[in-house]
């Protein structure tokens, strides 16, 4: 499905999605794999969040469907593929696989939660290991990423324009931006393997970038198609 003439989403299985690709195809691809962890089926949270002005926050638990696509990992032939059609990658998850070189990690800034406190992107194109920051911890969301802590410790301060969790393993679309700006350039195609929550598409959108990207699960595709159309149209009534 074509959302809009830069965002070409469908609902398939990646390997089929990547054989209709040329060779070099894409000049980055940005991937969330499985990491084989179990974070599918994700724990039950507290009802009640302490903030840090002491006050108490009733929290909703999040209506993810339990599922078990990551109780296994990506295959062989699926790196084999991606690296085909794709010039440069960013794979998040790529520590779990054993990807030597360098690496990206994102510190969280959530060590009061049951939550993993950091996660590993493995980039294609660099020998260094690098770190950004950028607080995700429940309704403690950050204003923007920064490789200053005490930068991405600033709260977005207005809790009605946190993102909204319809993904368990959700990434969020600050991070995208983050991620294009540093590594991508203009006129650059775009690929994602594993849509999961849409979080790229709205960063490329935003950007102006051309993703090509699918994801397996419908009902997480239909969630992600609904959340990115419904931001394309907002982006348009201003």
């Amino acid at each position: 499905m074509n959302i809009t003439d830069k965002l070409h989403i469908t609902n398939e299985d990646n390997m089929e999605l990547m054989s209709r690709f040329p060779d070099k195809y894409f000049e980055l691809a940005i991937v969330d794999v499985e990491y084989g962890i179990g974070a599918s089926a994700p724990t039950i949270k507290p009802n009640i969040i302490r903030q840090r002005n002491g006050t108490d926050l009733r929290v909703r638990q999040p209506n993810y469907l339990q599922k078990k696509w990551d109780f296994k990992k990506s295959s062989a032939e699926y790196f084999k593929e991606l690296f085909r059609i794709s010039k440069k990658q960013i794979i998040w998850g790529g520590n779990y696989y054993g990807l030597e070189g360098g690496y990206l990690v994102w510190d969280k800034l959530n060590n009061t939660s049951d939550q993993y406190g950091c996660e590993l992107a493995w980039i294609s194109f660099t020998k260094r290991t690098d770190i950004i920051y950028y607080l995700w911890a429940g309704m403690m969301q950050g204003l923007s990423p920064s490789q200053n802590i005490h930068n991405a410790l600033i709260q977005e301060g207005d809790k009605k324009k946190n993102e909204k969790r319809i993904h368990p393993t959700q990434k969020p679309v600050k991070l995208y931006k983050w991620l294009l700006d540093k590594y991508a350039k203009a006129g650059d195609k775009i690929l994602d393997t594993h849509l999961g929550s849409g979080s790229i598409a709205i960063a490329c959108h935003d950007y102006g970038f051309d993703l090509t990207a699918c994801e397996l699960d419908t009902d997480y595709y239909n969630s992600a198609l609904k959340r990115i159309t419904d931001h394309t149209k907002q982006l348009q009534l201003f």
